[in-house]
Order: C-alpha cells, then structure tokens, then sequence
C-alpha cells in the first residue's frame, strides 16, 4: 500500500526494524483519510508491536497491537483530543481509547464494538 502521510517505518515496533509492513491495511488506509480530514499532522506513538515490546510497554496480552490492528497517536490537549476523535468516528472507528498523551484506536474485529475507554 502506498501512503501519502505516513511511512511503514512509523509502525514499526522498536524492538524489530521493518515490523510496520506486518500493519493491516484497511487501518492504515482508514488512519491515511483521518490525518487528510483532520488536516494536521499525526504522530503516531505505537503501531504494531511484538510480543517483547507489547510486555516492555505493559500492554495486554490480547493488544491488538500484536496482530497490527491498532495504532496510539500522540495527542496531548484537550481540543486536539476533541478534534481527532471527532474525525475518527466520523471515519467509522468504533473502538477508541483515550489517554493523558494519546488516543488508541483499533479494528479488532474480535473485540467489542462502539466502545471508548480511558487509560
């Protein structure tokens, strides 16, 4: 997949140079429209994740991350976290979580829809 606003090396986890090409497209496509919509740039915290990396960061054992579904952008005022999530359920992302520094989303299709948690 080609991209415009985005490189794979973005996604990648740090632990494994070139992981980011293990992301799904149809979320990086979907987060290609949000970054176009929202109009400015999007930094992107973590993407795809080992399963190191995944237990390094504290993350579940059923991240989404693991199996590259889910992406953190990095978003640390009130009304950019207003703005971004605006865009991004206007997209149709369902699963949205939302930190001091970023917002998760994912498309886990495993996992329940039309949710937003806090960390």
């Amino acid at each position: 997949m080609r991209m415009k606003y985005f490189t794979y090396e973005e996604f990648d986890s740090p632990d494994v140079q070139g992981s980011g090409q293990l992301m799904n497209e149809e979320l990086l496509s979907m987060l290609e429209v949000a970054r176009k919509n929202y109009g400015k740039p999007i930094v992107i915290n973590s993407g795809y994740r080992t399963e190191a990396h995944n237990e390094k960061v504290g993350g579940t054992s059923k991240s989404s991350h693991l199996k590259g579904l889910a992406a953190d952008i990095a978003c640390t005022t009130s009304s950019e976290r207003f703005e971004l999530i605006k865009v991004l359920i206007k997209l149709g992302f369902n699963r949205i979580g939302v930190g001091g520094t970023f917002i998760h989303v994912d498309i886990d299709k495993a996992k329940s829809p039309n949710v937003m948690w806090t960390y």
